[in-house]
């Protein structure tokens, strides 16, 4: 279904809180009282009473998204209403309702969000603090917003995440790191705990409930942001990765911007793809990689280092329908494989980017003979590090690397 195929009344998507039915204003009520049929979690819909709004009641079933178009197709010659939770555009069912439908198919009655209520009751500054969704969502997902001092809201998926998050936090080196746990914000029943993530009880808390993190990193902690060139030993691997100068160098001629998608080609342990990823939550990725040892190692730093959501791929350039239309693509191993750079191209969009690497002779041929065809910048690099060699410090080289960079304007010639 797409966003104009919604053809009944518009539907109505009303906030509500923990207060229940006291919480939403008169008009929202009578706009509910006249829905036919009423969607929500079995728990927003015993919030609000039947002899008030007696539509028929159909609680969301699991897997959600998949399940929505069908769904309301089936009702689209009545009059719908969809309870979400505080704010429907906000992490909510508002926003997936809206890249179905359109936003004209909607009609939406926002609460105050649960962010905007923990703000108000700590004395933060909503525009100041990430806000983090483990709902539905992998609670790593807060490692690259991690940072000493910073402030973070965590939207809690049920009781258990905060002391999951807790865990987190203890074995990424921020165990000092205060939490603040508000459950049932804004209802009668409103609590709080607080504790430290070292600290952290293993009993659940109430499912519904937002994490307040104050971050404390743990004295000799290494400094992780989201600026690439991150150290070269948080990776875990066989060696085969960008080193961390020339990775930074790479992420800037690669330019990610939000919501963009790379193809990581020759991912090796994923080293490119997982920075691009950090830089912006909104960010994605999908990595070809021909070897299933380094797969599983791809796989497994993503989640250690924050991005889950890589897809990882065999070998290139068997690309298929679902890898997307990519916006960028590095190819930082394999361009001498017959076809590879031809099938990249033919993948980007126009304005899309190229980034690849060579350090053979052999490859950095390649680049210097596509560069003269299709333009786009060279450049060489080679990066020395101190080493000690006796009581003294030497500098030792690593291998120089080549970098062509181009930008898609026209098609490569048959042919080349």
């Amino acid at each position: 279904m797409t966003a104009s195929a919604w053809r009944g009344e518009p539907i109505l998507v009303a906030g509500i809180g923990a207060d229940g039915w006291a919480g939403i204003v008169p008009g929202v009520r009578a706009e509910l009282a006249g829905c036919a049929v009423l969607f929500g979690s079995a728990r927003q819909l015993d919030l609000v009473p039947a002899d008030e709004v007696p539509a028929r009641r159909i609680a969301w079933p699991s897997p959600l998204v998949p399940a929505l178009p069908g769904l309301l197709a089936e009702h689209e010659g009545e009059r719908v209403g969809v309870l979400a939770s505080g704010d429907p555009m906000f992490f909510g069912i508002g926003s997936t309702l809206a890249g179905l439908f359109g936003p004209a198919a909607l009609r939406v009655r926002p609460r105050p969000s649960s962010v905007a209520l923990a703000c108000a009751r700590l004395g933060w500054a909503g525009q100041d603090v990430p806000v983090v969704s483990a709902v539905g969502r992998p609670v790593e997902t807060v490692l690259p917003e991690l940072t000493d001092g910073r402030r973070i809201l965590v939207l809690s998926a049920d009781g258990t995440t905060p002391g999951t998050l807790a865990e987190l936090l203890r074995d990424n080196s921020f165990g000092g790191s205060r939490l603040t746990v508000l459950e049932q914000l804004g209802g009668p029943a409103e609590h709080r705990r607080t504790g430290t993530a070292a600290g952290w009880p293993a009993t659940a808390c109430d499912p519904l409930n937002i994490v307040a993190v104050e971050a404390v990193a743990d004295a000799g902690a290494l400094r992780l942001t989201r600026t690439p060139g991150l150290p070269d030993a948080v990776f875990g691997g066989d060696g085969q990765f960008t080193k961390a100068e020339i990775r930074a160098l790479t992420l800037a001629a690669l330019a990610p911007a939000p919501g963009e998608l790379l193809w990581d080609v020759g991912g090796g342990s994923g080293t490119i793809a997982i920075e691009w990823c950090r830089t912006h939550p909104s960010c994605r990725a999908v990595t070809f990689e021909q070897r299933a040892d380094r797969r599983e190692r791809i796989t497994a730093n993503a989640a250690a280092l924050g991005v889950p959501g890589i897809a990882v791929r065999g070998a290139a350039p068997d690309f298929q329908p679902w890898d997307g239309t990519p916006d960028a693509v590095f190819i930082g191993g394999g361009i001498s494989r017959s076809g590879l750079l031809e099938a990249c191209w033919a993948a980007l969009p126009p304005g899309g980017r190229l980034v690849a690497a060579a350090v053979t002779a052999e490859s950095e041929a390649l680049l210097l003979a596509s560069s003269r065809r299709y333009g786009g910048t060279l450049r060489r690099y080679q990066v020395y590090r101190g080493t000690p060699l006796g009581g003294f410090t030497t500098w030792s080289p690593q291998l120089p690397v080549t970098h062509w960079a181009v930008r898609k304007t026209g098609e490569i010639p048959a042919g080349s």
